[in-house]
């Protein structure tokens, strides 16, 4: 029992940390898949800086959408849980109000 009470409070910080990580991956990944993909057309088609931007504008874009996703879904999880924390604390008010309204 006890050292189930430590493995959770030691896991506290790791909802942020993935949060973190996907983060950093939708600003670090389309980045840099766009630098190789636009230079390797720009020499291709010897087009040089016009694929190159085109291609880190397009991952901008990609990054900021995915971004947006991933944050809209955690704001959403976060404020579920608030609300279940909410209800839960109520529901125990209204139990211990019961139980003090029996003792009178």
């Amino acid at each position: 029992m006890n050292s189930k009470k430590k493995e959770i409070k030691m896991l506290w910080w790791q909802p942020s940390l993935v949060l973190f990580g996907k983060l950093s991956g939708w600003i670090g990944g389309p980045i840099i898949a766009a630098l190789f993909l636009g230079r390797w057309l720009d020499n291709k088609y010897g087009t040089e800086p016009k694929l190159f931007l085109l291609c880190v504008g397009v991952a901008f874009f990609v990054s900021a959408y995915g971004i947006v996703k991933d944050t809209l879904v955690v704001m959403k999880k976060i404020e579920d849980d608030a609300k279940k924390e909410k209800k839960l604390k109520e529901s125990a008010k209204k139990e211990v109000d019961s139980i003090e309204d029996k003792d009178k």
